[in-house]
């Protein structure tokens, strides 16, 4: 009768983000090993705190099932002796692997010709006999990606060990890990329960009895507990929180007892932005913020304690002044840089190294400034720089903005300055003291000091928009400055590492270019870009030639390759094939859209009743050509000497001009569908004509008529790809 096994790791304060994933990466290997001995169970549950991480494996068999085993040895000509038949070194090695005798072979024939092979029969162990080892060994292996050791114990774990329970049913499971000896006892919150090991005799007790011992082991019951408790202290307050799921998560696995508690501060600090104070709260202390009904900010905070004392006036006193202290120095800092100006803050760039070998970030502004304006005059969105105009014009000590008046200059020229001025002040705020105190609002400042700068609204806008995406599917900017700027510095990064040498590998990528890579590929297809990937890497380079260490052609080759993996795990992870991004993908693909549009019509091409066939038959044409240099021009309909040539020729020639029309639409669907038209007549080209002919002129006229057909549909995707 299947029986729930609970196992329980007590341990020292795991640090919040670790939970989760160390939960993640041991329920994986406990539920690999308890697989691997032939068991089965009905389902796994996990639960966690910052002192315990549980899993409770419900409906686990009773006992292994019996197996059968075929194993197979050598080819009965290695097996034996050719001469004496006697057993060779490799038969009998396999026999001692096995634990067999040779009286136990039987002779197996497939198609690659006679094994000796070996059946055993397996008889099921009970579980309770076997399950010391599935845990020793599961808990012995190193997964977690900083793990600790302790003491002179030749142990390691997220943190240190200090007990662990283990029953299966009713009975306890015993076994040592190290020095620490499993038993059938858990313990309860650190400061408010001192009556010692809590017995525990099986899974349906294990939370109830935890819940008395001030401990709420369920993570989502803990987040419930906290998300009502915050919500109602803040309507308690006149106003309702900022919703933060990623901070609720982290508080969640902060506290083993959430314990709500509200504190104030002076109302001076509402007169700093809102973000300053939000950030301040959130990043430094893990408080939530609240606002009234206005939308505004109320002096107050929420937070979330782990332990209920005896006079919790005196913890949220203690919170206040922490917080006081930390919004003071907010306040310090964002006096004294509103008393500069963001192009003077811009200046200071010039100080500050972005990396080594790619020098200031000033020097790094004016390179994706100058591609900023490069990619609105390609998008059509503005005008061009013009002959010795750069983009740091627009910051020096000379440049009249009134000249560049939205209300009375071509809107082109006003758009050029938006992606100027915009690129050049979108990282002075890392010169300014909030953002040296507070990082996380970097964009956000040069936002709101370019508002106190007096600069125009879209280039306050572009300013913290260039950041987005700040993470994987997260919010793309909205506005088309904002867009343009955000692509150029990601395209100077990603270009700059990639001169230098600073190339991400396995898990190692400190610039995150992974991330960039994802985000410029998401803005393009969002704001819906004509801009070959090809022609952008190469301005960019252009900007970075003085700082290569590297081959350009190299340098290019690997960006391109890196934005095309990139682009295709991305697609791959909206469910599209593989063989149709693959087929595209191996044609011209540089501009994204374009591409995300072939991909998409060529899925649904798939369905088509000719695609198959098609597929098949573009196959045999890319094998035929397969290092065959055909030369230009069209086929001599002269040297057509069977009718399925001159039907394949007229067929093409009839689905050429429709395709090219269709494409240069972006309807691929009816050029796809134009290319089934011809699918009968190709499939009678090669029932009956025989291309690698004898006669050099015929057999070259055939190939030059194949890849006719291929240049039909080689630059919209490479059929023979398709695996159907």
């Amino acid at each position: 009768m299947p029986k729930d096994l609970l196992l329980e790791i007590g341990t020292e304060e795991i640090p919040a983000s670790f939970i989760p994933k160390a939960l993640d990466l041991l329920s994986a290997m406990l539920k690999k090993n308890i697989e691997a001995k032939r068991l089965s169970f009905k389902g796994m549950r996990t639960l966690g705190t910052p002192r315990r991480l549980t899993f409770i494996i419900e409906g686990l068999d009773e006992r292994q099932a019996d197996a059968r085993i075929e194993a197979r040895g050598p080819q009965t000509k290695a097996a034996y002796d050719a001469t004496t038949h006697a057993p060779t070194g490799a038969l009998l090695g396999f026999l001692k692997s096995q634990s067999c005798e040779e009286k136990d072979i039987k002779i197996v024939t497939t198609d690659k010709g006679e094994y000796v092979s070996i059946t055993k029969e397996l008889s099921g162990e009970n579980t309770a006999s076997i399950l010391p080892s599935i845990l020793r060994e599961t808990l012995s292996q190193e997964f977690f990606p900083k793990a600790m050791r302790w003491g002179a114990y030749d142990l390691t774990f997220a943190r240190p060990i200090h007990s662990i329970l283990s029953i299966f049913g009713d009975k306890a499971v015993p076994f040592e890990l190290g020095h620490i000896k499993s038993s059938s006892a858990t313990f309860g919150h650190r400061f408010l329960y001192s009556n010692g090991p809590i017995p525990v005799d099986g899974v349906g007790a294990y939370l109830d009895k935890l819940r008395s011992a001030f401990v709420i082991a369920d993570i989502e019951e803990r987040k419930d507990l906290i998300r009502e408790g915050v919500r109602a202290s803040a309507k308690e307050a006149g106003g309702e929180i900022i919703p933060d799921e990623g901070l609720l998560d982290e508080v969640t696995c902060l506290v083993e007892y959430p314990v709500i508690l509200r504190g104030s501060f002076d109302e001076i600090f509402l007169d700093l932005p809102a973000d300053v104070v939000v950030n301040a709260m959130r990043e430094h202390q893990r408080y939530f913020s609240v606002i009234g009904p206005d939308g505004r900010l109320l002096p107050c905070f929420i937070t979330v304690a782990n332990t209920l004392a005896k006079d919790m006036s005196v913890v949220r006193k203690g919170n206040e002044r922490v917080l006081r202290a930390r919004l003071n120095d907010a306040k310090f800092y964002f006096e004294k840089d509103s008393r500069k100006k963001l192009s003077d803050m811009a200046e200071a760039l010039k100080g500050v190294v972005f990396q080594a070998k790619l020098g200031t970030s000033y020097e790094k502004v004016e390179r994706f400034a100058s591609l900023s304006t490069m990619i609105g005059a390609i998008t059509g969105f503005s005008k061009a720089l013009e002959g010795n105009e750069t983009s740091a014009d627009f910051l020096s000590d000379s440049f009249n903005p009134a000249l560049y008046d939205k209300a009375s200059v071509d809107p082109g020229l006003y758009a050029k300055f938006v992606l100027a001025r915009g690129a050049m002040l979108a990282k002075a705020d890392l010169t300014s003291g909030v953002v040296g105190e507070f990082p996380k609002l970097q964009g956000i400042m040069g936002a709101t000091y370019a508002k106190r700068s007096g600069e125009a609204e879209e280039v306050s806008v572009a300013i913290y928009e260039h950041y987005l995406p700040t993470a994987s599917a997260g919010l793309l900017p909205v506005s088309v400055p904002g867009a343009i700027i955000s692509i150029a510095d990601k395209m100077d990064t990603i270009c700059g590492c990639f001169s230098v040498g600073l190339v991400p590998t396995g898990t190692q990528d400190p610039y995150a270019l992974r991330r960039q890579a994802l985000g410029i590929i998401a803005i393009i297809i969002e704001k819906g870009f004509a801009l070959p990937i090809d022609s952008l890497i190469d301005a960019a380079l252009d900007l970075l030639a003085k700082k290569m260490t590297r081959e350009r052609a190299e340098i290019k080759a690997s960006v391109l390759e890196f934005f095309k993996d990139r682009l295709k795990n991305q697609l791959l992870g909206q469910g599209i094939s593989f063989d149709a991004i693959d087929a595209v993908l191996s044609a011209p693909w540089f501009d994204i859209v374009d591409a995300v549009k072939r991909i998409n019509a060529l899925e649904a091409f798939k369905t088509h009743s000719a695609c198959a066939s098609l597929a098949s038959a573009f196959k045999r044409v890319s094998n035929i050509l397969k290092g065959i240099d055909t030369g230009a021009g069209i086929p001599d309909t002269a040297l057509f000497i069977e009718e399925q040539e001159k039907g394949l020729f007229a067929a093409m020639t009839e689905a050429a001009p429709i395709i090219k029309s269709a494409c240069l639409q972006g309807n691929y669907t009816a050029a796809f569908e134009a290319l089934a038209s011809i699918r009968e007549t190709i499939d009678g080209f090669f029932d009956k004509v025989m291309v690698m002919a004898e006669d050099d002129s015929v057999r070259q006229n055939r190939l030059k008529l194949l890849d006719s057909v291929r240049s039909l549909y080689f630059r919209m995707a490479d059929l023979s790809k398709l695996v159907i």
